[in-house]
């Protein structure tokens, strides 16, 4: 199993917990990410949204590429996963950019291809907005132009959103980063299979999370691509006996009042696919998080984690709080390499 973790670009996961004491600075993500290299991470995770989904929408968020983009230079082994939401990048100059990221890393960046789900933000951005769908016919064009111009030395594309004209991109990333994207509607399980290298799932457990991989694993033999990679998010509460993790599961999802990290609660549940309806109480923590019950002592978690791996997931992307804290007992306790 491979361990990523989420970068705290928001201040927190915790849509009930006013102050994680991780705030949404340079300083706090540079310490952090620096120490995970350290103690045994593989990979973080760095979310793109302009407006913070967690704290609400007041609060501070972090850019996630220009933090990318110091986070390079400033580490040497770090997978650095970035989302990228096509209807916010122009693809021909988004490829020029990203490539230079890539050599500032040495090549070890990576995406995180999103399509989008939040309109309100890009409303106020003056951003195009597309219906479900509709976003991942984007996307599709808005890769083939990416990897395009990652493969060629000029590249020429007409499609229905994007364009290109024998356009150059150089110098090229050191390798095409891997793309990760996720998704449960057709639409997107056909484009993830097609055009991308690894499939990123929310929290669910491993009954639920084995066949997903399985059709997906189909789809992409179908497709006639390469093995597929698999990740989940997951929350993370690890600690010395099962009453003390379900002590610390009840203080982080007890809500008396919604906050303002609830506000797009509504949005959000009826612009995706999800197969059931989620409780308020589980929108606490984000990305379903809490499915996959990484919440007990280290032996229940190492065991939880093997029947994942059983399943055929590669990859654990985690959220903890507070972050920096939880993962160094984390990574002593569990990943065993501290």
């Amino acid at each position: 199993m491979r361990y990523g973790f989420w970068m705290p670009v928001f201040g927190g996961w915790l849509r009930n917990v006013p102050d994680e004491g991780m705030e949404a600075s340079w300083d706090y993500v540079k310490r952090l990410t620096q120490r995970a290299e350290a103690i045994g991470y593989d990979l973080t995770l760095i979310a793109e949204l302009n407006l913070n989904d967690i704290k609400g929408v007041e609060q501070p968020a972090l850019d996630a590429w220009s933090t990318a983009a110091a986070l390079a230079a400033v580490t040497e082994k770090l997978e650095l996963m970035v989302a990228v939401r096509p209807n916010f990048h122009q693809p021909a100059l988004f490829a020029k950019a990203a490539a230079n990221i890539d050599r500032i890393a040495g090549g070890r960046l990576a995406l995180n291809v999103v399509s989008s789900w939040w309109a309100d933000e890009a409303r106020q951005y003056g951003l195009q907005f597309d219906q479900h769908d509709d976003r991942y016919a984007r996307t599709t064009e808005w890769l083939q132009v990416v990897d395009g111009l990652w493969s060629d030395d000029r590249f020429s594309f007409q499609g229905q959103f994007y364009r290109t004209d024998n356009a150059i991109c150089a110098p090229k990333p050191v390798r095409k980063p891997t793309v990760y994207a996720g998704g449960e509607s057709e639409a997107a399980k056909t484009m993830i299979a097609t055009y991308c290298d690894a499939y990123v799932m929310h929290g669910d457990p491993p009954a639920a999370i084995a066949p997903k991989i399985a059709d997906m694993q189909a789809r992409r033999e179908k497709a006639g691509g390469k093995p597929m990679a698999f990740g989940m998010a997951a929350y993370a509460i690890v600690r010395d006996s099962e009453a003390e993790a379900k002590r610390e599961l009840e203080r982080i999802t007890t809500v008396r009042e919604l906050p303002a990290g609830y506000a797009n609660f509504d949005q959000w549940l009826s612009g995706t696919q999800l197969e059931r309806e989620l409780k308020i109480q589980e929108y606490a923590v984000s990305n379903r998080g809490l499915r996959p019950n990484l919440v007990g002592t280290p032996e229940q978690l190492k065991e939880r984690i093997a029947e994942y791996e059983a399943a055929g997931l590669d990859l654990l992307l985690l959220q903890m709080s507070p972050q920096a804290e939880e993962m160094e007992r984390f990574a002593a306790q569990v990943i065993g390499t501290a």
